[in-house]
């Protein structure tokens, strides 16, 4: 297995899963939050189990590439939402890591955000199926 895919896969399965969990310590906190930034509430119900599965999967390996592809694809939405936000000049907490996380919205968070979107791409890439 190549180091670089290896690495990718572990810190996108990181963030994934320490962000799912996150948002399952305290689910009424994290559904506000993403009431707040205009997600839909059935789709904040699953986000939370969805960032732990394809967190595990990319950490794994698990059946990879499809993995990273949908952490990637996650990523690209999670972006849009900020983006989205942003542009209508609304900046509520990003609740990216649960009702823990009360900084809002910003720029800051599209680049972070696009430098998990390379790092997506280089496991999505460098996979063997």
């Amino acid at each position: 297995m190549d180091i670089v895919h290896a690495v990718a896969s572990l810190v996108l399965g990181a963030v994934f899963v320490g962000s799912g969990v996150a948002k399952l310590i305290d689910v009424a906190g994290w559904r506000r939050q993403a009431a707040g930034l205009a997600v839909p509430g059935p789709v904040a119900v699953v986000v939370p189990v969805v960032e732990l599965a394809v967190g595990a999967a990319t950490a794994t390996q698990l059946a990879a590439p499809a993995p990273a592809a949908a952490a990637l694809g996650l990523l690209v939405a999670f972006t849009a939402l900020i983006g989205w936000n942003l542009r209508h000049g609304r900046r509520p907490p990003c609740a990216c890591f649960g009702a823990a996380s009360t900084t809002p919205i910003s720029w800051r968070h599209i680049a972070r955000n696009a430098i998990l979107v390379v790092i997506a791409v280089i496991a999505v890439a460098t996979a063997t199926a």
